[in-house]
């Protein structure tokens, strides 16, 4: 049980050091894949937390923390796609009405 909590530790800390450099490393004229980018990562966040949440021998910290995850992600990730989608029509030709 010790060893499962200290792999899901490391594994977490990797996953944030690495989405960090990730983020760190886009150039600002890519915003909008950047948002992709983080919309999937937020989508593998609420997995995660899903997951952790449903174990059978999860602690009520557990399942608190994992409730708070999934709502925030999911808030990110909806927040995520609102935002893109309103700069992708800043880009859009307005087309003109036909007389």
């Amino acid at each position: 049980m010790s060893t499962e909590i200290e792999l899901s530790i490391y594994v977490f800390l990797l996953a944030g050091f690495l989405g960090l450099e990730l983020v760190q490393r886009v150039s600002p004229l890519l915003h909008t894949p950047l948002m992709s980018l983080t919309n999937a990562i937020s989508a593998i966040s609420v997995v995660g937390a899903i997951l952790i949440t449903g174990a059978g021998d999860a602690t009520m910290l557990s399942k608190v923390l994992g409730v708070v995850a999934v709502t925030c992600s999911t808030i990110n990730i909806v927040a995520g796609f609102l935002i893109t989608d309103r700069m992708l029509k800043m880009f859009k030709k307005e087309k003109k009405e036909a007389k």
